[in-house]
């Protein structure tokens, strides 16, 4: 008898080994608890047969081993030059301890927006430094923590002046010296809203015919010049400034806050963040005091908890669109948060004194090399710059810019006889030496000793003054802070996010390594196209599985958040409209959308009609179809959410779809929920036109603490000419890089290539297994808000907590009380109020899932106690939940035992998550706005 026993475990199948959670033995336990046969039962139930595709997802997968071979073989095919292309994109070095210990860390990349405060004190604190640092260096006194990225942000600025603005005029002023892409995506954005884009000059601004202005600073050409007279005539005339600047140029330079700017933007990238070819990079706002509740974006603001200790906090959220929804001013919903931490802790890493060192060898280099220039006879300008200077060459542009990447130099090509040059952290004397032989210099050139930059605009006042900036910068010390940082955090690393409408899911390693890789991170989004070869075909690649997937045409990869790609979408189709001479503007939202898309529908100029939802959680079919047929030949589009953000599949999506077709709109179907699509439905087969999808969410690009993310939309046909243009010709661009943030496409184009068709199709399924599991076990305990007609849920399911608000039990009670069970709250009071929207993803397993239901069983039972009479509501665990370390050792006078309130089921009691502060107080950080680092007497005081 041999003991040779043949095995069919594929230990190299990354779906099922890795990324699905549940293993065969688990999903019949669940299927057997939920009441179905076998998984494609369940899915025959769940999945309305009429949408279901016809053919499989059928490309193969790839080891982990086999992908990263595949990877680099991809890299290889780019060609990093040193980039000296400026135009809002440097070369800037990470430092090893950030990059391994906040971008390659889990703790920080795969945390969620943070929404639930008690859990989040880690980011946030990161974020507050970030505002705290960009408040400083801009010098105006509330920041936010961090937007797409600097065009995008201009935009938003143009849209916050109008708001802002006393002037009655409809006109913005762009000085000519922006960015290109900044102005192609200003006009993008203004068209819409009716805003006209006066371009000119700065010497030919007429502040009393504008609303506002926007200026570079310093220019896209180098140039710098101080902006207080200009600032100052738009003040006269009721109009606001705006100045897009650069954080390491403002380390020497006259911040706008000196000059009386009300706004100022730009981007943080060249603060230890790669380019990427695009990005992500975090951009900043930053705005005068008396703008900052019409201010976009996030901001972080510090309140008290429970107890009166400090405790920061995401303040002023009732600005946010799923909020405000139609009323919203932007549809901002992705940020950049984890780029954000990256450039704080480069500002911490380095202090005042290490930026200003940068900046001025920086400046030095770039004046190095002017005088060299001109020595030799060339015409340099500007006089006075930063880091930018542009040399006329005349007809041999061409040849400059050959000679210089023979030697592996990019160039910028302005004009026709020009070129630009752009120095940056990276620029040494090797750079400098091969620059000057491009022009024909051999000789060594003389350093230059003394700045280009006029005594007036050398800047006069001290920045990064907080002690977080001045710490020891030891790597043992800043290893440790980042670690205590990311001890106060719960993410994904530690427990399941169970967030409806999030998909937080499995980011795997695999995925994320190519990132960090120079062959992908150091190439500027406006180098030659042919030192991107490996970006395009890995574009290209996931291009094409992203058709397969949808059944749509084609893509543009260039919207850089899922309300970005909503945004752009939106614009396609009013292009599609405009082309055939039709004026529509209707578009009909069901109140089961996605939280972003009445604000997305109003910034692109369209009026939003809400549609009403059938008691049963469906679209109401009635009013749909009187709306429609009453917008007529005004419909311009719908927009619905699929599987509707109730958690359900409707069986009526067809009809919807056929409705809008035959007034003449187009459907928008949005991609939030396509973690239940994959394999399974192609949203363009079933009616849709256009829809984007969260890569962030379904493609497994993570979070990163509230962004990035990206947006893509795939089209039909018929609308495939009308997608976003590039943003260095404008025409349509939405974001300022071609691909928007290319680096973290790499991140979707893995996952699809590990888990090939099958596997994706299977991750599908596992996922509605999933939560129908959650579903039946605590259907028992909860009422499940909405049920497909088999009474089956999608990929999520609405746990219905406003019953308890009777006896006193609020949703917020229940979120808090999970913190204590060791996890992240679900999606709360969203899409109806005073609910819990759960969604596990198929990358949790069992156990985890079983350790929810626990804890979720567990409140229930505290909940009927209090139901009961036995504890009153503001006695119980519940509205003390969460409980501190602080709590535990404290003298114990409540009416319930330690162990019941900070070791409840579910919680783990060796490696037990506690939160650092107890719960916030939300109204107390709003009255009292602090959104800068308190200085550290502030919390010496709260102690006390």
């Amino acid at each position: 008898m041999t003991r040779w026993t043949p095995t069919d475990y594929n230990p190299d199948d990354f779906a099922n080994r890795r990324h699905i959670g549940p293993s065969p033995a688990e999903m019949a336990e669940m299927l057997k608890a939920v009441g179905a046969d076998s998984l494609d039962a369940l899915i025959g139930q769940t999945v309305p047969a009429a949408i279901r595709q016809d053919s499989a997802l059928d490309w193969p997968a790839l080891s982990e081993a086999a992908l990263l071979e595949r990877m680099r073989q991809v890299a290889a095919k780019n060609r990093v030059m040193t980039s000296l292309i400026g135009q809002g994109y440097y070369g800037t070095v990470t430092p090893p301890a950030i990059q391994r210990n906040i971008l390659e860390n889990p703790a920080w990349y795969t945390a969620y927006t943070p929404y639930q405060p008690e859990i989040a004190q880690g980011r946030l604190e990161a974020l507050l430094n970030y505002q705290t640092m960009v408040a400083d260096l801009t010098g105006l006194p509330v920041a936010n923590a961090s937007l797409l990225d600097e065009a995008t942000a201009a935009a938003e600025a143009m849209a916050m002046a109008r708001r802002q603005s006393k002037s009655k005029a409809d006109a913005f002023f762009v000085a000519h010296d922006l960015h290109p892409q900044t102005i192609a995506v200003i006009e993008t954005r203004a068209a819409p809203l009716g805003i006209r884009i006066v371009k000119a000059s700065i010497d030919d601004l007429q502040a009393d015919q504008v609303f506002g202005a926007i200026f570079q600073y310093p220019g896209t050409y180098g140039h710098i010049r101080d902006l207080t007279p200009e600032i100052a005539a738009l003040h006269a005339a009721g109009a606001l400034a705006v100045v897009a600047t650069d954080l390491l140029a403002l380390c020497l330079l006259k911040e706008p806050g000196a000059m009386g700017a009300d706004i100022a933007v730009g981007s943080a990238q060249r603060f230890g963040v790669p380019m990427g070819y695009g990005g992500p990079h975090a951009a900043f706002m930053s705005c005068r005091d008396e703008l900052k509740r019409a201010m976009p974006g996030r901001i972080v603001g510090v309140s008290i908890d429970a107890k009166g200790n400090k405790a920061y906090r995401l303040s002023l959220q009732t600005r946010e669109q799923h909020i405000r929804r139609e009323k919203a001013t932007s549809n901002v919903c992705t940020a950049q948060a984890l780029l954000a931490v990256m450039a704080s802790f480069y500002a911490v890493f380095h202090g005042p004194v290490g930026l200003r060192a940068i900046a001025q060898r920086v400046h030095l280099h770039a004046v190095t090399i002017a005088q060299t220039l001109r020595a030799a006879g060339a015409e340099v300008a500007p006089d006075a710059f930063f880091d930018t200077i542009t040399v006329k060459v005349g007809v041999g542009q061409a040849g400059i810019l050959a000679a210089a990447q023979h030697r592996g130099i990019n160039l910028r090509r302005v004009g026709r006889d020009r070129v630009g040059i752009s120095v940056d952290e990276t620029t040494d004397a090797d750079v400098i030496t091969r620059l000057l032989d491009a022009f024909g210099i051999t000789d060594a050139p003389a350093p230059a000793q003394a700045p280009a930059i006029p005594e007036a605009l050398l800047r006069g006042t001290d920045y990064l003054t907080h002690p977080v900036f001045h710490m020891n910068r030891a790597e043992s010390e800043m290893m440790r802070y980042m670690r205590r940082l990311s001890d106060r955090d719960l993410a994904l690393d530690r427990a399941m996010i169970p967030l409806g409408s999030c998909t937080m899911k499995l980011n795997a390693a695999a995925e994320m390594m190519p990132i960090t890789w120079p062959e992908f991170g150091a190439l500027h989004p406006f180098a030659p196209a042919d030192q991107a070869a490996g970006y395009a075909e890995a574009i290209a690649d996931l291009t094409d599985k992203l058709c397969r997937i949808t059944g749509y045409d084609a893509f543009s990869m260039q919207p850089n958040s899922g309300a970005q790609g909503e945004y752009a979408g939106l614009l396609t189709i009013a292009a599609y409209h405009k082309s055939r001479g039709e004026d529509r503007d209707v578009c009909l939202i069901p109140v089961s959308a996605h939280g972003t898309n009445p604000a997305s529908a109003q910034m692109a100029g369209m009026k939003v009609v809400v549609v009403k939802s059938a008691p049963n959680g469906d679209i109401d079919l009635e009013d749909f179809a009187d709306k429609a047929a009453k917008a007529g030949d005004r419909l311009a589009a719908v927009m619905i959410t699929y599987p509707s953000t109730h958690g359900v599949f409707e069986d009526t999506v067809r009809e919807v779809c056929d409705i809008t077709h035959r007034h003449g709109g187009q459907v928008y179907i949005d991609g939030a929920n396509m973690n239940a699509l994959v394999g399974l439905v192609k949203p363009g087969e079933i009616g849709g036109d256009v829809s984007h999808l969260n890569l962030h969410k379904t493609f497994a690009i993570p979070h990163g603490g509230g962004g990035p993310g990206m947006g893509p939309i795939g089209v039909k046909a018929h609308l495939a000419p009308f997608l976003p243009g590039d943003p260095q010709s404008g025409d349509g661009a939405v974001s300022a890089a071609p691909y928007g943030s290319a680096s973290i496409l790499l991140i979707s184009w893995a996952y699809c290539l590990m888990m090939g068709g099958a596997g994706l199709t299977q991750a599908t399924r596992v996922a509605i297994l999933n939560a129908n599991y959650i579903a039946s076990r605590l259907a028992g305990a909860y009422p499940i808000l909405f049920m497909g007609n088999r009474g089956r849920v999608a990929h999520e399911c609405i746990i219905d907590t406003r019953p308890f608000a009777d006896h006193g039990v609020t949703v917020d009670d229940i979120a808090k009380r999970l913190i204590d069970n060791g996890f992240h709250a679900p999606t709360m009071s969203w899409p109806v109020a005073g609910t819990l929207m759960v969604e596990p993803t198929e990358s949790e397993t069992k156990a985890e899932i079983d350790r929810f239901i626990t804890a979720m069983l567990a409140i229930r039972a505290e909940i009927t106690e209090v139901a009961e009479g036995r504890i009153p509501a503001d006695q119980s665990p519940l509205r003390h939940a969460p409980h501190t370390v602080e709590d535990l050792i404290a003298d114990w006078d409540r009416a319930y035992s330690r162990e019941q309130g900070c070791f409840p089921p579910g919680a783990f009691r060796v490696d037990k998550y506690w939160p650092p502060v107890g719960r916030v107080d939300n109204a107390y950080g709003d009255r009292n706005l602090v959104c800068t680092c308190p200085p550290l007497e502030s919390y010496a005081e709260a102690a006390e």
